[in-house]
């Protein structure tokens, strides 16, 4: 099958033709299917996301209640403590998060043109404040001394989408790189969601860098509050020293 050519009840037909096994591995393997059957339908991951904020949806449980105000906390100490100045974001979602942030100067950079016009309008009596559609960037932007990547990971589904989105973030960072994500290769039942195992394409593509910390998650997952809890740590990267 190819993209975009089967319909609802193909994808349905195909995910009841798959059996009920009792092992573990039997229900990965299921799930893998279901979310691989699930995306023939999936207009891509820009596609996506400009629906969600143009028919008025938010960037997520992760941006509001206590795992905003955990990422803010984290973020906010880290700029104070470093004496950083500049901050770009690759994922600025619907500005819920941002406005908990306390940057000197930010860039928030999205795929989806209603998220930029939707946070310009929240902030536009903040002057500290830019935003930019991804392929809009000035070419000469940056370096900066914080690139940020917030619950943006494991929404990219294409692999080439992936590969720009981490060179775009490592390829503006000045000094400090900082990813919250999970970090595992793992199938989701969810359409819009492919776990990765990020760390790997760092150690990769970007040999500059290095992992300087990690932070566990304050609410790790819980299925029973899924709303409430992540997949996602911190992980806090650096240039190498020459």
């Amino acid at each position: 099958m190819s993209s975009g050519s089967a319909s609802g009840s193909d994808i349905k037909t195909f995910i009841k033709s798959i059996p009920l096994i009792g092992s573990t591995a039997a229900r990965i393997s299921r799930l893998s299917v279901i979310a691989r059957a699930r995306r023939l339908t999936f207009p891509g991951s820009a596609a996506f996301w400009e629906t969600v904020y143009r028919e008025g949806g938010n960037s997520g449980p992760g941006s509001y209640g206590r795992l905003a105000e955990f990422k803010a906390e984290t973020l906010n100490d880290f700029v104070r403590t470093r004496n950083i100045r500049s901050v770009i974001e690759f994922g600025c979602g619907d500005g819920a998060q941002l406005r908990l942030a306390r940057y000197p100067e930010y860039v928030g950079v999205d795929v989806a043109s209603s998220s930029v016009r939707r946070c310009s309008a929240l902030f536009a009596e903040d002057a500290t404040k830019r935003f930019f559609v991804a392929d809009a960037l000035p070419k000469n932007a940056g370096p900066f001394d914080l690139a940020l990547s917030l619950d943006v990971i494991y929404h990219l589904i294409e692999d080439s989408v992936f590969d720009l989105y981490m060179r775009r973030l490592f390829g503006v960072a000045g000094s400090n790189v900082i990813i919250y994500s999970s970090n595992l290769d793992a199938p989701s039942e969810g359409h819009h969601v492919q776990h990765r195992k990020f760390t790997d394409w760092i150690a990769e593509n970007a040999h500059d860098w290095q992992q300087q910390g990690f932070l566990r998650n304050r609410y790790p997952f819980d299925p029973q509050q899924p709303d409430e809890t992540s997949m996602a740590d911190f992980y806090f990267f650096g240039r190498r020293s020459a």
